[in-house]
């Protein structure tokens, strides 16, 4: 994202955004939702094996370079904030090129390779906790990971998050999911428990859309007793807050996101890191259990140790709320005020506004 700002407009009018992505991915469509002007630029990962796929993908870097180059001559941002991806890396470049001011936001415990590398370009890189400002010494200032409001100041209780599911506000609930796309190796090992789960248990299970057909399969070979007590879907936009509300316990992956929405609402958590992609979500996984809000259970293990994980915590009190409150300590419910500070801050030392 780039932002401008121009002093001549009141204080209410001054901040000007733009949003700068992959125009077939997701931020196009919730740049637009908030209102933010869109820049679509073209980039391709290029650590692949496929030569074909890599020279087309070289083709769009090149493409996306050209892109990023026109539009920070031509809009003048003050300040760019990158939160990593390769998409980042044209615009970034962009910006170093013009010295304009470069503020990096890496959520996860332990930076990606696209984050290591745009680091060299960077003025401050904000972390979510002290522990990952070792990375980055000289640059790194500690903002917290930022949520929604909906999240921070705790809009609705459980008994009313459940009754927008339809289900019983005093029954115990378990949020399921997988991230945006899901997680098929939850999915199935969800599936291969849930008649017994569903006895002890409420369970709102957010499928992911590509395992959605064969998840509406499974759920019609559950008894109707069992089924009042599921609520599937592919994917929740606003009502993943409400979900997060009425739970009592998560079983997730270990993205970016767990740091951050899982201690604002004081949610304990069983985590199971994904274990591709050079095992980046590892590291948010043990950071959150070493400090006893979270308890990890590998992919490879789920089939044996989902089901007897989830009852032990059900039947312990105690310990889920014990993991409540460690989750809830580390809640830093000033990140975003914190991230758009730094990022006034280095707007206004940017040397090009006076010139």
């Amino acid at each position: 994202m780039l932002v401008a700002s121009d002093a001549s407009k009141t204080a209410a009018e001054q901040l000007e955004f733009r949003y700068a992505g992959l125009a077939e991915g997701v931020e196009a469509g919730l740049a637009r939702q908030a209102g933010i002007e869109f820049t679509a630029i073209s980039a391709g990962q290029l650590r692949i094996r496929n030569p074909i796929k890599l020279a087309r993908n070289v083709a769009a870097m090149a493409l996306g370079l050209w892109q990023a180059l026109r539009l920070v001559r031509d809009w003048r941002p003050d300040v760019l904030f990158v939160t990593g991806g390769y998409v980042c890396a044209p615009v970034a470049w962009a910006a170093h090129r013009r010295k304009t001011p470069i503020l990096i936001y890496l959520p996860d415990i332990t930076p990606g390779l696209a984050v290591q590398r745009l680091a060299r370009y960077a003025t401050r890189v904000a972390v979510s906790f002290p522990e990952a400002a070792k990375h980055f010494p000289n640059k790194a200032v500690v903002t917290g990971y930022p949520v929604r409001t909906a999240l921070r100041k705790r809009t609705m209780s459980k008994a009313q998050a459940r009754a927008a599911f339809d289900l019983n506000p005093n029954e115990p609930t378990i949020l399921v999911f997988g991230g945006s796309r899901g997680a098929r190796n939850i999915n199935i090992a969800l599936a291969a428990i849930l008649p017994q789960l569903l006895q002890q248990t409420q369970i709102i299970h957010i499928t992911g859309a590509f395992d959605w057909p064969q998840a509406q399969a499974r759920v019609q070979n559950l008894k109707p007793a069992l089924q009042a007590r599921y609520r599937q879907f592919p994917y929740l936009h606003e009502e993943m807050i409400a979900a997060l509300h009425a739970a009592d316990l998560v079983v997730a992956r270990a993205g970016a996101s767990t740091l951050g929405e899982f201690p604002a609402l004081g949610l304990p958590a069983i985590l199971i890191p994904l274990p591709i992609s050079g095992q980046h979500q590892l590291p948010n996984a043990r950071y959150l259990a070493d400090r006893g809000a979270a308890v990890i259970v590998a992919d490879a293990d789920m089939s044996s140790r989902l089901l007897p994980t989830i009852e032990s915590l059900l039947n312990d009190p105690d310990r889920l709320a014990s993991m409540s409150r460690a989750s809830a300590s580390l809640a830093r419910p000033d990140a975003a005020r914190r991230i758009a500070l730094a990022l006034l801050d280095l707007a206004r030392s940017n040397p090009a506004r006076s010139s």
